[in-house]
């Protein structure tokens, strides 16, 4: 059974980096799956960013959505998937015209599948996401939505975890 290390925080608290070095930590091959899509400049930024930041040597599969059959298929090794709060957000919107129920059960889908790909193979993955519960609350039904799904898929991950790491101003605080 696989190893499953949540690693959670708010925006820019340090949560990717963290992640990326605890992926090297394994000293075994890492497989990046990046969920997000470059849908404007600012993010085509970030992800040039984020790529031009990786390791050589690691392989990039882009998994916007299914990130689950991108951990099934990976390499042995390490996986490290950054991150479920964009993967929810795709989800979520990919079926928002059909309700706020429609919506929670996109975005659980996903946690699940997710969980399970990584329970279901032989190393380490490595899950970022975002705590969004702690935060503003929404000013939006589709926010709200959201903010509810991605804080119940992430309780879902966490709860199979063997690891969570809480980064808070870049400093990681042992969950479990």
């Amino acid at each position: 059974m696989g190893m499953i290390v949540l690693v959670t925080g708010g925006a820019r608290s340090g949560k990717s980096s963290w992640a990326e070095a605890r992926a090297s930590q394994e000293g075994a091959p890492v497989t990046y799956v990046a969920t997000a899509e470059a849908l404007d400049d600012e993010m085509a930024r970030r992800i040039a960013r984020h790529r031009a930041e990786r390791p050589a040597e690691w392989t990039t599969v882009e998994a916007p959505r299914d990130a689950a059959s991108a951990v099934r298929a990976a390499a042995p090794g390490t996986v490290l998937v950054d991150c479920l709060t964009v993967l929810a957000s795709n989800a979520l919107l990919s079926v928002e015209s059909a309700g706020e129920q429609a919506c929670i059960d996109a975005v659980l889908a996903e946690a699940r599948a997710l969980r399970d790909a990584a329970l279901g193979r032989d190393g380490t993955t490595v899950i970022v996401t975002n705590e969004v519960g702690m935060g503003v609350h929404p000013p939006t039904s589709l926010g709200r939505w959201y903010r509810d799904a991605l804080g119940r898929a992430n309780a879902l991950v966490a709860a199979a975890a063997d690891e969570v790491e809480l980064l808070v101003s870049g400093i990681p605080v042992r969950i479990k």
